[in-house]
């Protein structure tokens, strides 16, 4: 897949990323690649391949699920701007 430098500019404009207008050829070649490469990774044949969660045959160590800290709910919340019935209270930022 190959990306002009027009998909590079709106890419950074999404993102909100500041990317020099000498360097917008450099990533977009170097993204290019780097998507080359991926298409190349799911070309391969993994049908034979049986998934796994680790490389490594290991089982996790679990610890028991006890309180170590003492609860500071009282004192986070005398120094936050607004705390409404033991929440937090923060702007809306989603209309």
């Amino acid at each position: 897949m190959s990306l002009e430098v027009e998909d590079v500019t709106k890419i950074a404009r999404l993102a909100r990323l500041e990317i020099k207008s000498g360097d917008v050829e450099h990533y977009a070649s170097e993204l290019s690649g780097i998507l080359d490469f991926v298409d190349r990774l799911n070309a391969a044949d993994t049908s034979a391949v049986t998934p796994m969660a680790h490389p490594l045959e290991q089982v996790q160590r679990l610890r028991e699920d006890e309180v170590t800290e003492t609860n500071q709910r009282e004192l986070f919340q005398s120094i936050a701007p607004e705390v409404e019935d033991g929440l937090y209270l923060v702007p809306k930022v989603i209309e």
